[in-house]
C-alpha cells in the first residue's frame, strides 16, 4: 500500500503543469491558526518525523493558548513540508505549491533554492518562509515554535503536490 501512495505521489510530482495564478509564499499562512510563538514561552517539545507520505505522530494534542516547538526531520526520500493551518489553507497552500513544482523549485528529493529567489510579480516570490511551515529536503530538520488559539482545530500537512492527497496530513486538536 505504501509503495502505491508513494508511487501516485512521485508520479504527481513529475508531470509538469502549468503555473497557477495566486498568492505568494510570503503571505502570512498562520494568521487563523495561531502565531509564531516565543522559545522562552515553549511548554514542551513534540517531534515530528516526515517518511514518504505520512507523518509520525499522526495526530497531536494541545492546549488552548499553548506554545509548543516542534522538531520536523525528514526521513524520506523526497522533498516534505510540515504546515500548520486549516483545511480550507492547506487547499489555498497547495497552488502555491504546485507553482514551486511547475518553476522547477522542487525537483524530487531537492530544492533549488536559487530558484526560490524568482520574483514572480508584484513583489512576490517562491520563499518558503512562514513562520508556520518548514519545507525539508531528505535528511534535513528544522524547528517551527507556535502559539496555538483557544480554539485549536487544525491540521499539519505536506502540501507537495500529491503529497496530501496520499494521506500526508494530521490532526491538531485540543487537549
Amino acid at each position: 500500500m505504501r509503495a502505491i501512495t508513494l508511487f501516485a505521489a512521485t508520479l504527481a510530482m513529475s508531470i509538469s503543469t502549468a503555473a497557477q495564478a495566486g498568492g505568494s509564499h510570503g503571505g502570512g499562512h498562520g494568521a487563523a491558526t495561531g502565531q509564531p510563538g516565543q522559545a522562552d514561552a515553549v511548554s514542551r517539545t513534540i517531534n515530528v518525523v516526515m517518511h514518504d507520505n505520512y507523518y509520525e505522530p499522526e495526530s497531536v494534542s494541545v492546549s488552548p493558548g499553548e506554545t509548543v516547538k516542534f522538531v520536523v526531520e525528514n526521513r524520506g526520500r523526497l522533498v516534505h513540508e510540515f504546515n500548520l493551518g486549516t483545511p480550507a489553507m492547506h487547499e489555498a497552500h497547495q497552488k502555491e505549491m504546485q507553482m514551486m513544482v511547475a518553476h522547477g523549485v522542487i525537483q524530487g528529493g531537492s530544492i533549488n533554492h536559487e530558484r526560490m529567489n524568482m520574483d514572480m510579480g508584484n513583489g512576490h516570490s517562491m520563499k518558503h518562509d512562514d513562520p508556520n511551515s518548514v519545507l525539508l529536503e531528505p535528511g534535513e530538520s528544522a524547528e517551527v515554535i507556535w502559539t496555538f488559539p483557544d480554539d485549536v482545530s487544525l491540521e499539519f500537512a505536506c502540501n507537495v503536490p500529491g503529497h496530501y492527497q496520499a494521506g500526508m496530513y494530521g490532526e491538531v486538536t485540543s487537549e
